[in-house]
């Protein structure tokens, strides 16, 4: 079996090999349309077909750098008598279903949480380790920030006329200033629930880690269901999406709404120097959020972008220079979101901002699980909920391209 660096620095070598392929064939094409108004139609069919391998070694690197960087869960993550009790009664619970340790241990701790109640909190470490590997697989939650709250509601207030200052001498009288006007911000945070399964014979299994099997199981879950919700969740019993946010014309963008500019063309980019409304929508962010500011899209609107080249000749899209790394666009980390829209008539197929500034993920402390023998028999369920939301904090901060006339 090829060991898991080997492998990485094989794929990273597949991607690099289909990109320089892909970049040869591009060339002949957009040279065909040069000299004749269009391109052969073998020539376009490779083209495409070379696309679409480098997004799957693409994908197969992300998966592998993914995997690499999963630390095992072990028992010896904290050595803590409290810790080590807890982690003991939950493996109990989980595995024949005694629920009197857990039980004891939240009435020590004062804890609400019962069985009766909705299920009790898994160890510490089970529940950090799912938070990384959220972070590893959540695109909007990695770029995004996060914090970490006790109550159902985060309230964030913000002053809707800015900050009073002024210079004035060393000894000069300070003038009043005028009052500043505050308002909040509210993020509450949602229920998100998994209910993987196992069998009693795995249960039973003293060779199976009972964390990692887990984390393993909810991870993808979760992320999947957070990508969708940090992207285009209406808020209703769950996080809000950026993109459900009011969009307005970037030239009239006020707080509250996010700002666009338009492709000019319906569902495309325009023909002639499409590249030009990227450096547009870069530059519509100020130098302060541009600095640290991430391009956001989809692998179909990637894989158009990646055809652009500037008037050098060199292309605008990059691969990661390292196997752990992120392609760039014009010298901008690039994030895949599935979430986000296909390219169409009128989407916001694409986003570039500052999202540690922009968007806050909140997230409730605690993870609950729940033991059901009995629903799906001979199957164990567990329902196992987290508390998160989300929403845009910094209106400025996230910018959106628009593919439409205006």
């Amino acid at each position: 079996m090829m060991d898991t660096g080997l492998e990485t620095k094989v794929a990273f070598g597949d991607m690099m090999q289909a990109f320089e392929a892909f970049k040869e064939a591009n060339d002949e094409r957009l040279a065909q349309i040069e000299a004749r108004m269009s391109a052969d139609v073998v020539t376009a069919e490779k083209v495409d077909r070379i696309n679409r391998a480098v997004d799957e070694a693409k994908a197969r690197l992300d998966e592998l750098t993914l995997k690499a960087r999963r630390p095992l869960l072990s028992g010896e993550a904290d050595k803590a008598p409290l810790a080590r009790e807890h982690k003991q009664a939950f493996d109990s619970y989980v595995r024949k279903g005694e629920a009197h340790g857990l039980a004891a241990l939240e009435a020590k701790a004062m804890s609400v949480g019962s069985n009766a109640d909705g299920g009790f909190l898994v160890p510490p470490e089970v529940e950090a380790e799912i938070g990384r590997r959220l972070y590893a697989n959540s695109p909007i939650r990695a770029i995004s920030s996060v914090r970490q709250v006790s109550a159902s509601l985060y309230k964030k207030p913000f002053s809707t006329n800015g900050l009073a200052t002024g210079w004035v001498g060393e000894t000069a009288a300070r003038p009043e200033t005028a009052s500043i006007t505050l308002a909040e911000l509210n993020f509450p945070a949602m229920e998100l629930y998994a209910m993987p399964s196992a069998t009693q014979t795995l249960l039973d299994d003293a060779a199976v880690n009972i964390d990692q099997w887990m984390a393993e199981e909810v991870q993808l879950v979760f992320a999947e269901q957070e990508g969708i919700a940090f992207t285009t969740g209406n808020g209703v019993n769950r996080p809000k999406g950026f993109l459900d946010y009011t969009k307005v014309a970037d030239a009239s963008w006020t707080w509250g709404n996010l700002g666009y500019l338009a492709t000019g063309v319906a569902g495309a980019f325009a023909a002639a120097n499409p590249s030009d409304r990227l450096v547009d929508l870069a530059y519509s962010l100020k130098i302060g959020y541009r600095q640290n500011a991430s391009w956001v899209m989809n692998r179909k609107t990637q894989s158009a972008i990646r055809k652009f080249k500037d008037t050098t000749g060199s292309y605008l899209w990059e691969p990661a220079a390292r196997p752990d790394g992120k392609a760039t666009l014009m010298g901008f980390p690039v994030t895949e979101a599935e979430a986000m829209p296909d390219i169409a008539a009128d989407s916001f197929a694409l986003a570039f901002g500052d999202f540690a500034s922009g968007y806050l993920v909140v997230d409730r402390i605690g993870l609950r699980v729940l033991r059901d023998p009995y629903s799906a028999k001979p199957y164990v369920l567990f329902y196992m909920t987290k508390r998160v939301g989300g929403g845009v904090q910094n209106f400025e901060a996230i910018k959106l391209m628009k593919f439409g006339v205006s």
